[in-house]
């Protein structure tokens, strides 16, 4: 039987279900302390069990993307506030090549805010 975790990425097509999928391994391998959970009915990150990230698909634009849990606190150009007051999202066209220095540079800044470093 298969979790909602797993229902969650299963339930889209390609290419926006590859895209999810690899935007959830890439997240999971910055680093070994990062888990994933289904929370508020979406796939959320936590880092040591404080919430870092989640995935979701942009209602306008219709692209999957990575919000970041005060992200109003990281500095990175291509992270959008639009109408949140502590999420910015890092959008992602799911029919490009993935952006993975960016995605592991902002993830770093995001598990930096909660180390305190």
């Amino acid at each position: 039987m298969t979790s909602d975790l797993d229902n969650f990425y299963l339930k889209y097509e390609e290419p926006t279900r590859g895209c999810l999928l690899a935007l959830r391994d890439i997240i999971l391998k910055q680093n070994s302390q990062i888990t994933a959970e289904w929370k508020y009915k979406l796939p959320f990150f936590y880092f040591k069990g404080k919430m870092l990230c989640y995935l979701w698909i942009h209602k306008k634009y219709k692209n999957p993307y990575i919000g970041f849990v005060d992200g109003n606190l990281i500095e990175h150009v291509d992270l959008l506030q639009e109408k949140r007051a502590r999420m910015k999202i890092l959008l992602i066209d799911k029919n490009e090549d993935l952006p993975i220095e960016k995605i592991n540079s902002i993830l770093t800044q995001a598990i930096m805010l909660h180390t305190g470093r």
